[in-house]
């Protein structure tokens, strides 16, 4: 899989090596609780396991996933993805950031670098992303990366016992 770089980023490949670093920073309760499939507590040894786990997408080219390392401290600070459909030539956005790089424009960077190599590298027609409603830095990132807000999925999800309301926003290759 190839890297992206941004000004301040590179989106680079997942190793092993990265399983006790993102443990412990998707494992902050304020990363986890906004991030469906995250549980809370993280447990030990579950990025070891999503990443073998999530290597034969990659492979086949259903998935882009990329760790987002900070250049100039050459460390990782959060993941991003693009599951793709190539049935419908559709991807579907996702991400996070490390509760103390928010409000940098990181999420911002990544997810746009993300979704100009799935238009112009993957020949994806559309791209789109969901978050839940009370994350208003998350949608605060579509936004800014040209997506529209499409709608609401009202009591869509189940995140532990509450069931939540998802903002959809999408892109569509122009």
């Amino acid at each position: 899989m190839e890297h992206l770089k941004t000004d301040r980023l590179i989106l680079r490949t997942l190793e092993m090596s990265d399983g006790l670093v993102i443990e412990q920073k998707v494992g902050d309760y304020e990363v986890a609780k906004s991030l469906l499939t995250i549980p809370y507590p993280y447990p030990k040894g579950g990025a070891e396991r999503f990443i073998e786990q999530t290597k034969a997408a990659v492979l086949l080219g259903s998935l882009l996933l990329y760790g987002i390392v900070h250049k100039d401290k050459n460390e990782l600070i959060g993941m991003i993805h693009l599951k793709m459909n190539g049935d419908h030539l559709r991807g579907e956005l996702g991400y996070w950031i490390e509760k103390e790089e928010w409000g940098k424009g990181y999420g911002t960077e990544a997810a746009e670098a993300v979704m100009e190599y799935g238009f112009n590298h993957r020949g994806l027609h559309r791209i789109f992303a969901q978050a839940f409603t009370d994350n208003p830095a998350s949608t605060r990132v579509m936004e800014k990366i040209g997506m529209t807000f499409e709608g609401t999925l009202r009591n869509h999800v189940k995140k532990g016992k509450e069931f939540k309301d998802l903002a959809v926003y999408g892109k569509v290759y122009q």
